[in-house]
């Protein structure tokens, strides 16, 4: 137990438990339940198959972690359990009460997850990608639909190319600003942060999606915000460096010869676009980036800047893999096309298109 500003946080490890219908399971609270059923140490050890001497041991050392005692150790008389321990029970009835709902599905999705670990059938690959909104629908198809688990980790486009060159993944999920050439240009920041992680005949494009850029405010945009030109006179949230949207950022603020250092809060980062989003909802800053898609939902308004394109990169002999394939043709159905068309600001029309290098990117050109 931790004491930190009047608040205290007690540590519990909990057992997910499916027999009979799954529910959390702890022995700290079997215990005290047991203590009170039973009345006395002797009788709750044997319900609980301990010895009286472990139950007695066990008992003083929660009260010394806890704090607070548990039992009244009146010499003599029936074991009670004290108000706090009352309370604690209480309490943690509640709990399970209210996360009955969420345990059930996540035993489910776990008894998923490991019938899929006993399936020869089913093929497994990783990809580390941006965080985009589609890939959540494009792991759960690819398991359901083509027998591939999509083993996604998020992390930055530049670091999702990275671990790609390690070897560590098969897939590197990367969006570029392809609607707007000007920004990808040969010694631009987009071309110096992708261009040397990107070799010619060696990684291939798939197309994922089209998704729009820009600039979270709040609802009804009350300080009239166009564009990134007034940003300076904002405060304002970022994504990381490393991040193919702190890229793209730079680059438009070049674009209008706009120094980052003269907006504020531009070097505060969050993690992934929803985040930017729930801080501009939440009034931490005045305007964020990131997609379409993270708005919704947030009570905020969006001022679109560009489209760009979200691939997936991988090495050319990997296209012939049979996880591979079976994205691509998942990609390139119509089911996915009409599925991500769903979402606020993408398009899937030409998703599934395998694309070169040199056909794609301005700086090859």
């Amino acid at each position: 137990m931790h004491r930190s500003s009047g608040i205290i946080a007690v540590e519990l490890q909990y057992a997910l438990a499916s027999v009979a219908g799954a529910h959390l399971h702890n022995p700290f609270f079997d215990v005290l339940g047991a203590l009170r059923a039973e009345g006395s140490i002797a009788a709750a050890a044997r319900r609980l198959d301990w010895s009286y001497r472990h139950l007695w041991g066990y008992l003083k050392d929660q009260e010394l972690r806890l704090g607070r005692p548990l039992i009244h150790w009146d010499k003599g008389r029936a074991a009670r359990l004290t108000d706090f321990a009352e309370k604690l029970l209480w309490a943690e009835a509640r709990i399970r009460a209210r996360l009955a709902p969420q345990v059930e599905n996540l035993a489910t999705e776990i008894g998923r997850e490991l019938s899929i670990a006993f399936n020869d059938d089913v093929r497994i690959t990783t990809c580390v990608a941006s965080h985009d909104l589609s890939l959540p629908l494009l792991k759960r198809l690819c398991q359901t639909e083509a027998e591939v688990l999509l083993d996604l980790h998020y992390e930055g486009s530049i670091d999702a190319l990275r671990r790609m060159r390690a070897g560590h993944c098969a897939f590197a999920g990367i969006h570029l600003p392809l609607s707007r050439p000007d920004l990808a240009q040969r010694g631009s920041r987009v071309h110096q942060a992708f261009g040397p992680l990107l070799r010619l005949g060696k990684e291939k494009l798939i197309r994922v999606a089209h998704r729009t850029q820009g600039l979270f405010v709040a609802r009804g945009n009350p300080l009239d915000v166009r564009g990134v030109e007034d940003l300076p006179r904002l405060h304002f949230v970022n994504r990381a460096r490393g991040t193919g949207t702190r890229a793209l950022i730079e680059e438009l603020l070049a674009s209008r010869q706009i120094d980052p250092a003269s907006i504020p809060g531009f070097e505060r980062t969050e993690s992934n676009h929803l985040s930017v989003a729930t801080a501009v909802a939440a009034g931490e800053a005045d305007a964020g980036i990131g997609i379409q898609a993270a708005a919704a939902g947030k009570g905020i308004d969006f001022i679109p800047l560009l489209v760009e394109d979200y691939f997936l990169v991988c090495e050319r002999e990997t296209l012939n893999t049979p996880c591979a394939e079976a994205i691509v043709e998942l990609l390139a159905s119509q089911y996915w096309r009409q599925q991500v068309g769903l979402l606020a600001g993408y398009s899937a029309h030409d998703s599934g298109e395998i694309i070169s290098l040199r056909r794609t990117l301005p700086w090859y050109r």
